[in-house]
This record gives structure tokens, C-alpha cells and sequence, in this order.
């Protein structure tokens, strides 16, 4: 071998384990350990848009949260939208290791159709920004849930109190409760519903009407909101029958889940604030108990939002 032959060998060999240290150094080593159960980023999820007839555009938006905790990051520097015209309806409260779908929309007129809305997120021990952007141009992300479904499940219509005008949709109403409400002071929070799907009564899943499920949750606010039963809403009861493999999965009594018989009426739930300020309870209202409604393919649900100024 000759001189000049080994002087290449020797540099190649340097180079070589100089990029080795270098690699080993700029990335530490990972180990196989479980997941830690706090300290994720809240994940912003466009879940698709919506075409209406009069040519704007609805982009839906939803969340994931890892954590075994529920997580705030209050409307502001930390969580907010751009263009900052459409900022301040997205949730600032993110429900313990959820995947909550179909939470907000922001709605683009006709002429601005074609641009972007993006949410950004900054949460997690490593206090990272993530964002999403809202967009309506991809056919695949359309959502046609406003058409019935297979077997005519539509959106359900919702009203705030036991008698406000109902509407359907991702920002069906948004209101304020009337009055002014104390800390520590339960609340009556009602909603009413009426299930407009028209289904075949001679198929034996359709003999009775459907129930509608309701969900109350925090949205917005500086505190805690407790939920808890209303005096006219009876103890809900497992709804799996013994040798069912759900039944061991239900999550139990949930006073912020409720039900509305036959698909028409009114569900009432308590709530009661910590602290003074300005919350949003939002309440989502669906028969995800039809075969062809589910809460993972975006039908069939409504949501209504409701302001309390707490002193």
C-alpha cells in the first residue's frame, strides 16, 4: 500500500468518527419508557369544511388532548387565530385525554372563499406552537353531513333554555345567559332539541324514535365549572345488557352527559363556578346512536354556546 493510498485511508477514518461524535452529540440517545401522562401540546385539528348555497365556506376545527388532565390555555397570546378577524370563539378548556371533534367553525363569506384561517396553540412542557390552517379547496376534507345520511339521520335541531329558537350546525347559537351569576351559585343550564331525521318506521331499528344525547362542557373561562345532576334528571343506568362487552366499558353516572327521550324535549344540567370572570359553556347535542350517525364521521351533532358573567 502506498504512502498516498494510506493518507486517504487515515482522513476518510477521521472524517468518519468525527461525524460519528458529532451525530452521537447533537442527538441524545431515546429510550423505550411509557408515555408521560402530562406535559403533551394540545393538538389543533382541522376536521373539514362545509359548502353552503350561498357560496361561503365553514371550516370545522376540533382538538386532541394526550394529557391525563384537562388543560387551559385561555383565549389570547397562546391560542388564537389568524386572520385575528375570526379570533375568539375557539375553546380555551381541553377535556382530560380527548379527542374532541366539530368544537368551533369559522365561516368564510363567498368573496374570501378560497383563504386560509390558521389557529395556533402554544401548550406542553416544551411550550411549542403548533398551528393548523383552515382551508376549502381540498374536496377530500368536505364534510356533507348538512345532506341525510344513509338512513336519513340529519343534524338535530337545538335551542338555549327550554323554549329559544332552534337552529343546527357547528355554531348553531350563541347567547348570553340573562342576569348576572354569584361564585359558588348553581346554575340551571337547559337546552332544547328536536330530531329532524326522517327514517323508515317499517325497519325495526327505527319502531321508536331515537334518543338524543347531550354534552355539556366548559369552553372558555378563567376557572372551574362543576356540573352536576338536575332534580328533574333521573341517574342514568348502564345501557349495556349483561354479557355485552360494553357494558364494562361504560364510564359510569356523568352528570355533564345527558339524554333527551325520543328525540324531542328539553335537558336541563346544573353548573356552578370557582372563580369571577367571563366563561362560555358549549353544549353539543347528537343521535350518534343511529347506524349511520357517529361522532367519527362528522355527523350528526349540533352545538350551542352560552356567555355567563360570573362575580
Amino acid at each position: 500500500m502506498t504512502q498516498k493510498f494510506r493518507t486517504v485511508i487515515s482522513i476518510a477514518l477521521g472524517l468518519l468518527i468525527s461525524v460519528s461524535f458529532t451525530t452521537q452529540a447533537q442527538t441524545p440517545p431515546r429510550f423505550l419508557t411509557l408515555a408521560p401522562p402530562e406535559g403533551f401540546p394540545i393538538i389543533p385539528i382541522l376536521e373539514g369544511w362545509i359548502r353552503h348555497e350561498d357560496g361561503s365556506r365553514e371550516l370545522v376545527f376540533g382538538y386532541i388532548n394526550r394529557n391525563e388532565e384537562a388543560v387551559d390555555v385561555p383565549v389570547g397570546e397562546n391560542n388564537y387565530i389568524e386572520p385575528a378577524e375570526f379570533n375568539g370563539m375557539q375553546p380555551g378548556h381541553f377535556e382530560a385525554g380527548a379527542r374532541g371533534p366539530q368544537i368551533f367553525s369559522v365561516t368564510l363569506p363567498a368573496d374570501r372563499a378560497d383563504e386560509d384561517v390558521w389557529w395556533y396553540i402554544r401548550s406542553g412542557s416544551n411550550n411549542e406552537v403548533l398551528k393548523v390552517p383552515g382551508r376549502a379547496r381540498d374536496n377530500a376534507y368536505e364534510i356533507d353531513f348538512v345532506r341525510p345520511r344513509p338512513q336519513g339521520a340529519l343534524s338535530p335541531l337545538v335551542g338555549v333554555g327550554e323554549s329559544g329558537a332552534q337552529a343546527t350546525g357547528r355554531m348553531a347559537v350563541i347567547t348570553d345567559y340573562p342576569g348576572t351569576v354569584r361564585v359558588g351559585q348553581e346554575v340551571e343550564v337547559a337546552v332544547n332539541a328536536s330530531d329532524v331525521s326522517v327514517r323508515d318506521t317499517s325497519d325495526p331499528r327505527f319502531s321508536e324514535p331515537l334518543d338524543l344525547g347531550v354534552h355539556w362542557a366548559k369552553h372558555q373561562g378563567p376557572g372551574d365549572i362543576t356540573f352536576s345532576r338536575h332534580p328533574d334528571t333521573p341517574v342514568q343506568e348502564n345501557p349495556f345488557q349483561e354479557g355485552d362487552p360494553r357494558r364494562s366499558r361504560w364510564q359510569g353516572d356523568n352528570p355533564a352527559r345527558g339524554s333527551i327521550e325520543a328525540g324531542n324535549g328539553v335537558a336541563k344540567v346544573m353548573a356552578t363556578f370557582s372563580e369571577p370572570g367571563q366563561y362560555m359553556i358549549r353544549t353539543l347535542v347528537e343521535n350518534w346512536s343511529a347506524p349511520d350517525s357517529s361522532q367519527g364521521d362528522q355527523c350528526c351533532s349540533t352545538n350551542v354556546y352560552q356567555r355567563f358573567n360570573v362575580q
